[in-house]
């Protein structure tokens, strides 16, 4: 886990996206210099005693000295937040919770492959970057983007995947864009026809969780390392209140005890789809 900072972050832009969505960019010397992909930040939306808690929001993109977070207006919290105007100053503490563990820089790996359900774009948009970011002219890594969302309305960072040379294929419920389906029938579709030879990829997800059990299934099925990205109510982001656990499978497990208890601020979110029981 990173170093963890407390600041009083200035915002420097509020973009509204569409109806329910908007990016807001801080700017902060600290966090997107220790912040991996995966990882969240807890904003405190408003000065005022309302709303009491925090918000956790993944670290969606990062520059020298700003980040962005990706969020959607789904309640009082996020609805004040998105009317935040340039120069406002908001409280913020990250980078929080365990990122993606990257893989090794070899020749011989294949393709990674991101699978993001509705706002889990949002993390997995940095996490791009970042393998990106560890391209070299000997270990060219290609990047394969699964995008799913309810509509072509509710579809997200389509166009920056692409810019950073991912592939992307996208699935929506009512068939708007793409294949009308469950964006895991894509996965499904791609690993079937996928060459035994040519598959030694890496899965990382985020979304809901039946995409994200799916998604574990799957990388069972076909043999592939999954590292998913939990998305789990969060009180206080940082261990302490207990109220985001989940049950995985215990490391010494026995008949009286199979399982264990885990904490997604402060264990994950990031977790091996393998150690999760659904």
């Amino acid at each position: 886990m990173s170093r963890v900072f407390q600041e009083r972050l200035k915002v420097i832009a509020c973009t509204k996206l569409s109806e329910s969505y908007f990016r807001i960019t801080f700017a902060s010397r600290r966090i997107p210099a220790h912040a991996l992909g995966g990882q969240f930040v807890q904003v405190k939306v408003s000065d005022s005693a309302q709303p009491l808690l925090r918000r956790p929001f993944g670290v969606h993109r990062v520059g020298k000295n700003t980040f962005d977070c990706l969020c959607e207006i789904v309640g009082e919290a996020t609805r004040i937040l998105s009317e935040k105007k340039p120069g406002d100053f908001v409280d913020v503490i990250g980078p929080l919770g365990n990122g993606f563990d990257y893989g090794p820089r070899t020749k011989d790996q294949g393709p990674r492959i991101l699978v993001a359900g509705g706002m889990g774009v949002a993390p997995l948009f940095f996490l791009a970057e970042k393998i990106a970011e560890r391209r070299t002219p000997n270990a060219e890594r290609k990047i394969i983007v699964f995008i799913g969302a309810k509509s072509k309305k509710d579809l997200l960072c389509e166009k920056d995947f692409k810019q950073l040379g991912c592939e992307v294929k996208v699935a929506t419920d009512d068939g708007s864009k793409g294949l009308r389906g469950r964006v895991t029938d894509l996965l499904e579709q791609y690993l079937r026809r996928t060459p035994n030879a040519e598959r030694r990829s890496r899965i990382y997800a985020c979304g809901p969780k039946p995409m994200l059990k799916q998604v574990s299934l799957l990388s069972k099925h076909y043999n592939l390392p999954a590292q998913i990205s939990l998305e789990e109510h969060m009180a206080c982001g940082i261990g302490a209140c207990l109220g985001c656990v989940v049950k995985v499978r215990a490391q010494n497990a026995s008949r009286r005890t199979p399982f264990a208890y885990k904490r997604v601020c402060k264990d994950g979110p990031v977790f091996s789809a393998s150690e999760i029981i659904w």
